[in-house]
């Protein structure tokens, strides 16, 4: 896989890190797995200076972690993670979507409707892989109409983290009809412009979502998993 980049070093690191990312993401990288800095520098048929920099910048985010002398391996997270990663979401993503209800535009809500209607057609046919990337389109348009750039990115951070843990809850929780039917209260509040209704059932779904986190995490061998939710999280709001 020849990276097709003509620039400085630093733009085929980047080109690296947002590859190995996207791997990440679809499950193209496993869990549990160690990989080398020389498997990736001939996959990508580039010397390992750029991977080996693309690789630092996603150990900075927590994505990855590096084994001495052996490679690196996807970060797991547990459920401390899962719960901080969690009580950020909810510090920013309900008050993202009050703010899209409010400012939304024709434009931002036909994004909207057609990152829906992917995950409905994902669901249809079962595909976990499309189902994710249209939910993820889904909420960074949430996050693009709410117009904090900062926020998005932070936000697509957290995702990224939680991703290691598998597929999400999908097929292991709830099924993506059931993940579907979480996201449609607060897109519908958000298209007809009901501010409180978008946050509170934002706020609704992200607290199910991280619960059937924890309880993986609990199922995984993390007996305090529940315990430590509850002491990090406020579910109220």
């Amino acid at each position: 896989m020849l990276l097709m980049v003509n620039h400085a070093s630093a733009t085929l690191a980047e080109e690296v890190a947002a590859q190995v990312r996207s791997w990440i993401r679809d499950g193209t990288l496993l869990r549990d797995e160690l990989y080398s800095v020389q498997q990736l520098a001939d996959r990508f048929e580039v010397s390992r200076s750029p991977v080996r920099e693309g690789l630092l910048a996603l150990a900075e985010s927590g994505l990855i972690e590096f084994t001495r002398n052996r490679g690196f391996r996807i970060v797991v997270p547990g459920a401390r993670d899962v719960a901080e990663i969690f009580a950020l979401r909810l510090a920013l993503e309900p008050a993202a979507a009050r703010r899209a209800a409010a400012v939304r535009s024709v434009a931002g809500v036909d994004r909207l409707t057609d990152a829906v209607d992917g995950m409905t057609r994902a669901a249809g046919q079962d595909d976990s892989a499309a189902f994710a990337q249209h939910d993820q389109a889904l909420h960074h348009e949430i996050m693009r109409i709410a117009g904090n750039g900062r926020a998005t990115a932070v936000i697509e951070e957290l995702r990224d983290v939680t991703r290691a843990l598998g597929p999400s809850t999908m097929g292991r929780s709830r099924s993506l009809t059931d993940i579907l039917g979480e996201h449609q209260p607060f897109v519908d509040a958000i298209v007809a412009g009901n501010a409180a209704r978008a946050e509170m059932s934002m706020h609704r779904h992200l607290v199910a979502t991280g619960r059937l986190l924890v309880q993986q995490c609990w199922e995984d061998g993390d007996s305090a998993a529940f315990e430590v939710w509850e002491d990090v999280v406020d579910e109220d709001r």
